[in-house]
């Protein structure tokens, strides 16, 4: 290593310092300070305001297409079919995931996963699906109706309600896109209508009508949650329509096709769709954290079973038993206790002794389910009523909600 006296740095320095500004002067290099003094820089991004992320870019096609085509031909409710569909469909895409699988070298190597659909909601590309199209993609594709493919991006995803936010690049593409309605107001008998891609077949419409609402359903048998107030219909759901719209006859979007009931993997006529008001509420979040930001109650819980109910002794058989409550936190703040008593039951550790939850603002909680159901919609500061029974008195506290952690996982 060569070393250089101070006077040789400053030489060297200074020479380079007046060629770069001879090069400048002719011309030759270009530099872009962009220097901050408490100013903006111009060429700084414009930051989005909080607003905008709540205000969906639509682009809905006018109605009244059929008048195009001999009317005579067709009942008014057909020309309605029709027309929707003519209008709309070209707002559902084919959504396909390539995942990373392991060869028999241990290597990680790409292969095919799923599929499923989903709706253009906002046409700078914002596109709706359901959580489990998407869920473990290492690359997602996006393909349009006129065929084109686009690399998707997942925004963010709320597996709570299994859904996904996913994002393209339209590239200066003309989107269309599928208005959201109201599902507060639903009737039983209502007609509705599903487009999606099942078993790969491109924007299939489907018809039926609307046969039961505010169904509780429990996505997978091992999951903790609970999508509540999903809407049950008899339009033909099938593998592949995961992700699409359920559509009124007024042409909006009241629901996201989710799963079907089916002893044969096939459609029964009995499918599930999660109402379009949980996807109006969690978005906004999705655009802007990329996760829904829900209250919590930061404590550890214990579903109650039979060996626990006898071996502690306890007064209820249905609940969930406070294991911990986290130090310095509002619970704790609030007079929740956890337990003191380590005990064992099989590879999991709690402590019995503490309070036991029994219902959250008058809802019953009888498992952890129906925990997570009560706080689905809650946000971080809300204050919920806790009713609890410690030892053998019942008694209620008020608890003030803080941010819900990601991944959180309990017993």
């Amino acid at each position: 290593m060569k070393l250089y006296s101070l006077k040789q740095v400053v030489f060297y320095s200074t020479l380079a310092i007046a060629v770069t500004l001879v090069l400048v002067g002719l011309g030759i290099l270009n530099l872009d300070f962009n220097i901050n003094f408490g100013k903006k820089a111009e060429s700084e991004a414009p930051r989005i305001k909080t607003d905008e992320y709540f205000v969906l870019r639509t682009n809905v096609p006018p109605a009244e297409i059929h008048r195009t085509i001999d009317t005579s031909r067709f009942s008014s409710e057909e020309l309605e079919n029709i027309n929707i569909y003519r209008r709309l469909n070209e707002a559902v895409v084919n959504i396909s995931i390539e995942v990373v699988t392991l060869n028999w070298f241990l290597e990680p190597v790409p292969r095919q996963g799923g599929s499923g659909s989903g709706t253009i909601i906002d046409s700078r590309g914002y596109i709706l699906t359901n959580n489990h199209v998407v869920e473990g993609a290492h690359r997602v594709f996006v393909t349009l109706a006129d065929g084109s493919q686009f690399d998707g991006r997942v925004v963010g995803v709320d597996r709570e309600n299994d859904l996904a936010l996913v994002k393209i690049d339209p590239q200066g593409k003309k989107l269309v896109t599928i208005p959201m309605g109201d599902s507060s107001n639903l009737l039983v008998g209502q007609r509705v209508l599903a487009i999606g891609n099942p078993f790969g077949y491109e924007r299939t419409l489907t018809t039926g009508v609307i046969s039961g609402l505010g169904r509780p359903v429990q996505p997978r048998a091992r999951s903790n949650y609970i999508i509540r107030d999903m809407i049950q219909t008899d339009a033909s759901i099938n593998p592949g329509n995961s992700g699409g719209p359920m559509i009124d006859s007024r042409g909006e979007m009241i629901g996201i096709n989710t799963m079907i009931y089916s002893p044969t993997g096939g459609s029964v006529g009995i499918g599930f769709a999660v109402p379009v008001n949980t996807a109006k509420r969690v978005v906004p979040d999705l655009m802007k954290y990329g996760r829904v930001n829900r209250g919590w109650i930061d404590i550890e819980v214990v579903q109650l079973f039979p060996e626990l109910v006898r071996h502690a002794r306890l007064p209820v058989n249905r609940g969930l038993l406070v294991s911990r409550v986290a130090r310095g936190s509002a619970a704790e703040r609030a007079g929740l206790q956890g337990g003191t008593q380590a005990v064992r039951h099989g590879r999991t550790t709690f402590n019995t002794g503490g309070d036991i939850i029994i219902a959250i603002d008058g809802a019953e909680i009888k498992s952890l389910a129906d925990f997570y159901g009560a706080l689905e919609d809650r946000r971080p500061g809300e204050v919920v009523r806790v009713r609890i029974i410690r030892g053998r008195t019942e008694k209620e506290i008020s608890v003030e909600l803080s941010s819900r952690a990601q991944n959180r996982t309990q017993r």
